[in-house]
């Protein structure tokens, strides 16, 4: 018995490109308008709200008012509503997409314990963050020492202080190490004082080196009277003795009496041919 076998020919599809345009202007009508009105949006959202922080920090800046709120509280909170406000509009134009928000946080919070494992170290340093500006070891414009870095505090970040040492150097510390480290702060105090040690050969009269030393540092007409500048042996050795001259200053005069103190008793001692001892070293020959 024959079979005939029939070999149907495969034709090639026909594009209907008539059909293909309208697909594409419905596209752009419906979900390319939304997706073109979503990125304008965006754009003049952001910076908008950049423009009016920046207007609110710079009154703030220019304000002279007793009861402005502190620089450094401005700063974070300034910050944190920056954030939230560009948040609240990604979100917003997220939901006008259409998109399902529900499954995005699902997502993000299956996602949560991973990230959080990664940047445990971060979340140290925002708990530090906070921990700073709770207990308030220092504040903006403040002159620190810590972690082995000098400076004065620029900005408390979230994660990290910002620190501008003496040779304008930028110095990021963690505030997770921040907060556990020792924190010297050189400028809560209106008033501090400069010590400063001279050594003189043991052959001197002491009371007339210790009158030339404190006329000299007294003299500074940013030397406090009260309380006043004191000079006194501090050691004495066969020969040589080690003078302390404490002066009180105020905080902001601290580095210029410091300096100017040092070059005024060196003048002084030497006007009145008081010297500094110095190495000798005795050699006995045998013949």
């Amino acid at each position: 018995m024959e079979t005939d076998i029939v070999i149907d020919e495969v034709k090639d599809p026909v594009i209907d490109w008539k059909q293909l345009w309208q697909t594409i202007v419905d596209w752009c009508a419906s979900t390319g308008l939304k997706i073109l009105i979503s990125i304008v949006v965006l754009f003049i959202s952001f910076k908008v709200i950049n423009f009016i922080f920046k207007k609110i920090t710079k009154n703030y800046n220019n304000s002279t008012g007793r009861k402005k709120l502190d620089k450094t509280l401005f700063k974070t909170f300034a910050y944190v509503a920056k954030v939230v406000l560009k948040t609240l509009v990604v979100v917003g134009i997220i939901g006008y997409l259409g998109i399902d928000t529900s499954g995005i946080t699902a997502l993000i919070a299956s996602v949560g314990v991973a990230v959080g494992l990664a940047i445990n170290g971060a979340v140290a340093n925002i708990a530090g963050g906070v921990l700073l500006l709770v207990t308030r070891p220092f504040k903006d414009d403040d002159y620190i020492a810590t972690a082995g870095y000098e400076g004065t505090v620029q900005e408390i970040r979230l994660c990290n202080t910002v620190l501008l040492t003496f040779d304008n150097r930028i110095v990021y510390i963690p505030n997770g190490t921040l907060s556990t480290s020792t924190i010297i702060n050189y400028t809560e105090k209106d008033v501090r004082r400069v010590d400063l040690t001279f050594t003189v050969t043991a052959d001197n009269d002491l009371e007339k080196v210790k009158t030339i030393i404190k006329n000299a540092c007294v003299c500074h007409p940013l030397a406090l009277t009260d309380p006043e500048t004191t000079v006194r042996l501090a050691a004495r050795y066969s020969d040589s003795m080690e003078l302390v001259a404490k002066i009180w200053v105020r905080t902001d005069d601290y580095w210029t009496v410091y300096y100017d103190a040092i070059e005024s008793v060196k003048k002084a001692l030497d006007e009145n041919n008081i010297a500094a001892p110095s190495n000798q070293m005795d050699v006995h020959v045998r013949n």
